[in-house]
């Protein structure tokens, strides 16, 4: 089969490698139909990946068709699925009470072992849900809308609640689609006004706050000096994250939806008398997956403006290399696989 390699920073090529072997019991045997290019990918690809061996195959958000099962898999060939990318080990403290997405021994596809810039791939049956009548390219934007449907479940706000997304890039457009869909009051907030522009053209987030030195009052304006309910932070940067500690009200919820090597300061006695609360959300679980697919179905998503960019697995190496420097307009590309 065919495959997108990244053989070291800066370095694609495509290659032939071996078909995956037929699937062991409990496994699946899948063809690759759609997989999004996510910032993960770039990072990659640029080599500024913290934990990542090289060569690497990479791809996590995945759409497919099933093309063998392994024994005690109950699943039609030909069946279209969604990939849940993190393979858990199911026995580990946080397997053990449901939560996967945060296995401590946790692999995501593309990352620490390779990915679906290829032809075929197997992973566990478990890891499988029905594409639910979806598109297979709408399929794939499942993942990465299921890391902002998390954080927004994370966050136990109720509808009515004044919600701040901090960062317009996808990850961010995702968790304010969600937190909308939740029923949440939402602005976002982000240093490029022709984000914000994008944001209220394309999918009507009419209410945005740009990032400088008057942040705080327009805060203030925005919420009647209350401050948000709930605020998203999806933007990767520490500073940002430190920051956004003092836009949450009296009562409300921080939610840290991107991850920094940084060490995150915050004043302990505003942390206090807010008596707020600060969420870590990492991945996904099968119910975000599942939330995420149904609202694609109900017409609550629209992916068709979420998809900006599209190339196919030859033309991904060019194509890939080309968009990680220009990012003018991009919000989500798919490579085009076998769909």
């Amino acid at each position: 089969m065919k495959a997108v390699l990244c053989r070291e920073p800066g370095v694609l090529d495509i290659v032939e490698r071996p078909s995956p072997a037929a699937p062991a019991a409990g496994w699946v045997r899948l063809a690759v139909s759609h997989v999004g290019i996510c910032g993960t990918d770039y990072h990659i690809f640029e080599g500024k990946h913290p934990f990542l061996e090289y060569p690497r195959v990479m791809g996590h958000e995945i759409s497919a068709t099933v093309l063998e099962a392994g024994d005690g898999v109950a699943i039609a060939v030909g069946t279209p699925v969604i990939v849940n990318p993190y393979l858990s080990c199911g026995q580990c403290v946080a397997c053990r009470q449901g939560k996967p997405n945060c296995c401590t021994n946790i692999k995501v596809l593309g990352v620490h072992t390779d990915g679906a810039f290829c032809e075929e791939i197997s992973v566990p049956s478990g890891n499988l849900y029905p594409a639910k009548g979806l598109s297979l390219e709408a399929a794939a934007t499942t993942e990465f809308l299921a890391i902002g449907a998390h954080a927004v479940r994370r966050s136990m706000t109720g509808p009515g609640a004044r919600a701040l997304v901090i960062g317009a890039g996808p990850i961010g457009l995702g968790a304010a689609i969600f937190s909308r869909i939740a029923g949440h009051e939402v602005t976002l907030l982000d240093t490029s006004t022709e984000r914000l522009q994008m944001a209220s053209e394309r999918f009507g987030f009419t209410s945005g706050i740009v990032a400088n030195e008057a942040t705080a009052e327009s805060v203030r304006a925005k919420t009647n000096g209350d401050g948000f309910d709930v605020v998203f932070d999806a933007t990767g940067y520490g500073p940002s994250m430190e920051k956004a500690f003092s836009f949450v009200a009296h009562g409300g919820a921080l939610v840290l939806v991107s991850v920094v090597k940084d060490d995150i300061r915050f004043s302990d006695p505003e942390f206090h008398k807010r008596e707020m609360m600060v969420i870590g959300s990492r991945n996904a679980t099968r119910v975000d997956f599942e939330h995420v697919a149904d609202a694609i179905a109900k017409g609550l998503v629209p992916v068709e403006k979420l998809i900006t960019h599209r190339t196919t697995l030859a033309d991904a190496p060019r194509d890939l290399a080309r968009w990680a420097h220009e990012k003018n307009g991009l919000i989500k590309a798919v490579i085009s696989i076998g769909g």
